[in-house]
């Protein structure tokens, strides 16, 4: 129980590890573009629904495909179609900040909820915010001195993770008889050798933002 215990855990702290490697790549090399609707009166502002037009404009010209498909209207009290979205990876923190929209769309007023994935937190024309508490982040970056946060931006297939050589990741347990003093201990861990990268700059934007 208790080696099946750890598993789950290195399991959890492998994709991790592979999201804030991602994220910082994406921070590190994706064009950007800073909101300017809103009204808090820094550089970049606070996020809105013209800074999403824009943004989906941007990725409609550059011919990036959505990732998910609209979601069609039913007879449900407090509920709203979804249109086939991009994607809008974010940190928890500015989940206030997106539910002020105008148009906003919680995912519990999807007409099946069941769609949605399990960090997904609402949509806002044609975009679908996944959050989470690693997301991305620069600290006091605005013209105001005031935390940036970024929202990437992408369309289907805008990056990858590259596997080097086809190593993928590995689950390593040694048994105490060949790792510790006396068999008493052993090892439990993970290796694995993979890059994140951007495969087509047009499909992914980092949309930089501040709270309001």
């Amino acid at each position: 129980m208790a080696l099946n215990e750890a598993a789950a855990r290195l399991g959890v702290s492998l994709r991790q590890t592979e999201d804030q490697l991602t994220r910082d790549m994406l921070a590190a090399t994706a064009g950007f573009i800073n909101c300017v609707g809103g009204v808090n009166g820094d550089n970049p502002s606070e996020i809105t629904s013209t800074d999403i037009s824009d943004i989906t404009r941007t990725l409609l010209g550059n011919d990036a495909y959505t990732i998910a498909d609209n979601i069609e209207a039913e007879d449900k009290f407090g509920t709203a179609p979804t249109r086939d979205a991009y994607f809008g990876l974010c940190s928890t923190d500015i989940t206030p900040e997106l539910e002020r929209m105008d148009g906003f769309i919680h995912k519990n007023q999807y007409p099946s909820p069941m769609n949605a994935l399990r960090s997904e937190w609402g949509s806002q024309g044609n975009l679908r915010f996944l959050v989470s508490s690693i997301g991305s982040k620069t600290l006091n970056a605005s013209a105001l001195g005031n935390d940036v946060y970024n929202v990437f931006c992408v369309g289907m297939e805008a990056y990858a993770c590259i596997e080097q050589d086809g190593y993928s990741a590995e689950f390593i347990y040694r048994p105490p008889i060949y790792d510790g003093p006396l068999a008493l201990n052993c090892s439990v861990g993970y290796k694995f050798a993979e890059v994140p990268r951007i495969t087509n700059d047009l499909w992914v934007i980092n949309l930089r933002c501040t709270k309001a």
